[in-house]
């Protein structure tokens, strides 16, 4: 196994965190040794030196999408935190559609902003699909999905799962939206996976892109790899493509400083955000 100096893992951890806005302390050293043998294996480099340069020296940027696709963690699965989905079905699905119809509008705008490899997103769309019913087709209502890592984008898009990672999914949902594939093997059926449209997004962006605040937004277990100063940066900007009223649902483990939070508590890691 290649070491690290402590020189080498400073450089590493500056760019990450400039880069990604992940905060690598001394105490993810081995986990970022670990995940980067793989890579410098395969390219021939004998020290993460190296590694670092080239990566300075790649001007398509591959190097650095394959660095992060290896430190990210994407962790996830169907219906994770389900006391989210609970609740949008319950109270923000009905609010914001019936805030909607009030002024005469069907474009119903939900980003999961971090994808991962496409557990959440489906579910979300399942939701939209469920709460709508047949009345779906006269809304504007699909997901944006975006994640920083390609490789987890990759089999979001293809939408296959093992059965396995199907477990958490209600009888019900597992056969409306899913085909069999294989003896061990779902796909996600066309009609569900044209409604989610993955796009590769860096949240640590400057400014975003986006033309039209969203009515709901998923940033889930994210900023738990943030400080607090990336954090309150990275609030501040969903707040500002928040819709009125529309909501902001983080991972359970995560919590945004009272004090300064622009957004309305509604309860452990849901938010809203007032008018």
């Amino acid at each position: 196994m290649i070491t690290i100096s402590d020189k080498e893992f400073k450089q590493f951890s500056t760019f990450i965190y400039d880069n990604f806005g992940i905060n690598l302390t001394e105490a993810k050293r081995a986990l970022l040794v670990n995940r980067l043998q793989k890579i410098l294996r395969q390219n021939g480099f004998t020290s993460f030196e190296d590694y670092f340069q080239a990566i300075q020296k790649d001007s398509t940027g591959h190097g650095t999408s394959e660095l992060i696709d290896a430190v990210s963690t994407n962790h996830t699965f169907f219906f994770r935190e389900s006391a989210h989905f609970d609740y949008m079905m319950s109270i923000a699905l009905p609010y914001m559609v019936s805030r909607l119809q009030k002024q005469n509008s069907k474009d119903l705008r939900v980003w999961c902003a971090a994808a991962s490899s496409g557990e959440e997103p489906y579910v979300l769309a399942m939701l939209i699909k469920e709460y709508l019913g047949s009345e779906y087709d006269q809304w504007s209502a699909g997901l944006l999905a975006t994640d920083i890592s390609n490789r987890a984008l990759g089999i979001a898009a293809k939408g296959e799962y093992s059965s396995e990672r199907l477990e958490q999914v209600p009888p019900k949902y597992k056969s409306s939206y899913f085909d069999k594939a294989g003896a061990d093997l779902y796909r996600v059926k066309e009609s569900l996976r044209k409604e989610v449209l993955y796009r590769r997004f860096n949240l640590m962006t400057d400014t975003f892109p986006f033309k039209k605040p969203f009515h709901i937004i998923f940033c889930r277990n994210v900023m738990i790899y943030f400080d607090h100063k990336t954090r309150d940066e990275l609030v501040r900007k969903l707040y500002q493509f928040t819709h009125p009223g529309g909501y902001l649902f983080i991972g359970n483990a995560e919590t945004l400083g009272r004090g300064n939070c622009p957004y309305r508590y509604i309860a452990p890691s849901i938010y809203q955000r007032e008018g």
